[in-house]
């Protein structure tokens, strides 16, 4: 436990990372709690049942003991308990797990998520500028994309890929979600309670720059986040929508744009 630098605090999260920031990532919380203090009671049980055989029948001589051959009570006990364990266990799995991929009618705001080696684009089907298209956001060499969302909205995302099979991470979220290729989409939803700044990443590994294929994801008041789709439809590049819509940084904090520069001078500095 010293070893570990662990504060009292952190003791009780048990490698559960810190940080979430949604309804889902709570439950998904409480369900690894449950199962690890679960874990442990059987932990301490087992290791009991060991100290116990190995105190009470070490050997005291020669004389072999009684050996037992059948013991059906005790045969049905290991054989019922553990079934019931994994069922309590595989219920309550379930039950978050449905909650997490629940799809409700109406969203409050649609993303449309499309990646590709080695870069992220989001739209926004429900929005359109003045020639009819979606508000987007895609990332280049020099600008690493920003996706604003509003807090306390439900939002939907759905995702694509225009290549192999990418994944879709923000780790405040405490989850993860496949992009995949072929017109096969991917879709979740989640309510953002908490705004900020949180950096994205591909999860799956998809080539050469797969871990520079990061983005961030900003949550905004609701209020700033309309500002933000009006001035997107007059043609203002995100970062400037950004700042005019009330943001002082109009690029990613949370991750920087990859340096390609492969010059000589480059490599030397």
């Amino acid at each position: 436990m010293l070893l570990s630098g662990c504060s009292a605090g952190d003791v009780f999260y048990f490698g559960w990372p810190k940080g979430g920031i949604t309804d889902q990532s709570q439950r998904m919380f409480n369900l690894w709690i449950g199962s690890v203090i679960a874990a442990l009671v059987v932990g301490v049980f087992v290791w009991g049942l060991i100290f116990w055989c190995v105190i009470r029948y070490r050997k005291r001589g020669d004389q072999l003991p009684a050996q037992t051959r059948y013991n059906l009570p005790i045969e049905i006990l290991y054989s019922v308990v553990p079934f019931l364990i994994i069922s309590v266990l595989f219920y309550y799995t379930a039950v978050v797990q449905t909650d997490v991929d629940k799809i409700q009618p109406n969203p409050d705001v649609t993303v449309h998520v499309v990646a590709s080696k080695w870069n992220w684009e989001f739209e926004y089907p429900d929005e359109k500028d003045a020639s009819g298209q979606p508000v987007r956001t895609i990332g280049a060499s020099d600008y690493v994309p920003v996706l604003v969302v509003p807090t306390n909205k439900r939002i939907r995302f759905l995702e694509d890929s225009q290549d192999v099979i990418h994944s879709f991470w923000v780790p405040e979220l405490l989850f993860k979600r496949d992009v995949f290729p072929g017109g096969v989409q991917n879709k979740f939803e989640v309510t953002i309670d908490k705004a900020g700044h949180y950096v994205g990443r591909c999860a799956e590994l998809c080539g050469t720059y797969h871990s520079m294929m990061n983005f961030e994801l900003r949550a905004v008041p609701f209020d700033q986040y309309q500002q933000f789709i009006a001035d997107k439809k007059q043609g203002m590049s995100t970062p400037d929508a950004l700042v005019a819509a009330g943001d002082k940084n109009g690029l990613a904090i949370t991750t920087h744009p990859f340096d390609t520069d492969r010059t000589a001078d480059n490599y030397a500095r």
